[in-house]
């Protein structure tokens, strides 16, 4: 993941700059990597209630083991630690509701972000452990209701808390009760980006279909596979979704950015303090009229900054990020990188999974969000049936993976990560679908279960 010549300084920052920012980071293929992220619950052993920022036992607390154990460097805001910058290039960060994300660094291969994934939980796990806490990947928070999960004291969080309710019944429920696995790629160039793109928009509702893994709400049967995705529809329609210019043959960066200058803001940052703009036009803001800041222009910062408030099924910022997936157990982290690297980063794989898109329409791919998040892979995708259409693309990225010819000491390829999606496929049988089986039978109703069977 490659960085802009952009000077962090340079005035005045123009849209030809935006343009120019995403065109610096294309990548030659030699030079791709993959960056993977994932988020999981934290919660009490004892009584597996959430988990504030504050007390011996708290977020906090288990920021400050790490730090100490492990020697990474802080990310404090206000003097409050927030985060922590890994040695190896990755960061644990802190999501609204107490969920903690690993991002991880940009690397070569997938053995070795599998390596990552293992090594966090690992260390995760001792200090959980010590703190008498858990944690577990679900893409909904089972049992919690909104109003029992604790804030985290992030800035940014206070403003999208208020503005959040303005635009949608869910986006709440999306910031505290919700937690996906992500994966982050490189583009060759614009016509690279603009293939990348579309497919995986095109494609994104099987990744949700194949990582259901959120049936439940409030202790009982949500009637949604995936309930995380459901949030995402009635989250905000400003920024979420599946933008329909991805699907014009012209795409490029500039609609790119036009888009971008279409999402309202949400702040501006500015030394260790975040500004309430909420609902302002990043467009006016270029213009030097956003109101409160006249005459104030935008720098390279702010606009980095606003990108990460646009929020669709795939986002463009540098690279591609695929939003799609639940969050789910240890080996499905490593599963989520291999479906898209097998299917993106290979030539022939690529001409197969386009292929496949190349019929569906941005229509088609919001009514499969909506059918891959109720009925997992029984659901549809435009005119293809998602569970078969899983099948084919596993096949598809099966054989990217095996044709990369990345090999670990033990003589396996990368195809190997694919291994929980076969099963899934071959049986027809989500996460979501395994967790409603066992609440149904041997738990006999009781959601509490999944603490102790699923904790990391």
């Amino acid at each position: 993941m490659k960085k802009s010549k952009l000077s962090a300084a340079h005035p005045p920052f123009t849209k030809a700059d935006m343009i120019a920012w995403l065109a610096d980071h294309a990548t030659a293929p030699q030079d791709w990597r993959i960056g993977t992220e994932h988020e999981k619950f934290l919660f009490r052993a004892a009584d597996h209630s959430p988990v504030p920022y504050e007390g011996a036992d708290g977020v906090g607390a288990l920021l400050q083991m790490l730090q100490d154990q492990q020697g990474f460097q802080p990310i404090l805001e206000q003097g409050t630690l927030i985060g922590l910058k890994e040695d190896q290039g990755g960061s644990i960060t802190l999501e609204p509701g107490g969920q903690l994300e690993l991002s991880g660094a940009p690397l070569e291969n997938l053995h070795q972000t599998c390596a990552e994934t293992g090594r966090h939980l690992k260390q995760m796990r001792v200090v959980t452990e010590a703190l008498g806490l858990g944690m577990v990947g679900l893409g909904f928070q089972p049992e919690w209701r909104r109003e029992d999960i604790p804030w985290m004291p992030k800035g940014r969080y206070r403003i999208m808390r208020d503005y959040m309710p303005k635009k949608g019944d869910l986006g709440l429920d999306m910031m505290l009760r919700t937690c996906t696995v992500q994966v982050n790629l490189d583009y060759a160039d614009e016509a690279d980006m603009r293939r990348k793109f579309r497919t995986a928009l095109a494609l994104q509702p099987v990744a949700s279909a194949l990582f259901a893994n959120s049936p439940f709400i409030e202790g009982k049967p949500a009637g949604w596979k995936s309930a995380r995705v459901r949030v995402w529809t009635d989250t905000d329609p400003d920024r979420c979704g599946v933008p329909e210019i991805v699907f014009d043959p012209q795409f490029g960066y500039e609609a790119w950015v036009d888009y971008l200058l279409s999402v309202p803001m949400y702040f501006l940052h500015r030394g260790d303090s975040y500004i309430d703009v909420a609902g302002e036009s990043f467009a006016d803001f270029l213009k030097g009229e956003l109101p409160g800041h006249a005459g104030e222009t935008p720098q390279l910062a702010d606009f980095e900054d606003h990108i990460t408030t646009a929020f669709p099924e795939v986002r463009l910022k540098g690279y591609l990020e695929m939003r799609g997936a639940d969050s789910g157990l240890w080996e499905n982290i490593c599963a989520l990188p291999a479906f898209w690297v097998g299917l993106l980063y290979d030539e022939t794989a690529l001409a197969e999974a386009a292929a496949l898109a190349a019929p569906l329409t941005a229509a088609d791919v919001e009514a499969g969000r909506i059918s891959a998040a109720r009925d997992g892979l029984q659901g549809q995708l435009g005119s293809y049936a998602m569970h078969k259409l899983a099948e084919q693309l596993l096949a598809i990225a099966a054989g990217g993976l095996q044709r990369r010819a990345k090999i670990n000491g033990e003589g396996q390829d990368e195809s190997i990560f694919l291994a929980p999606l076969q099963q899934i496929v071959k049986s027809g049988e989500t996460r979501a679908d395994m967790l409603l089986r066992l609440y149904h039978g041997s738990w006999g109703e009781d959601i509490t279960r999944l603490y102790t069977r699923f904790n990391y």
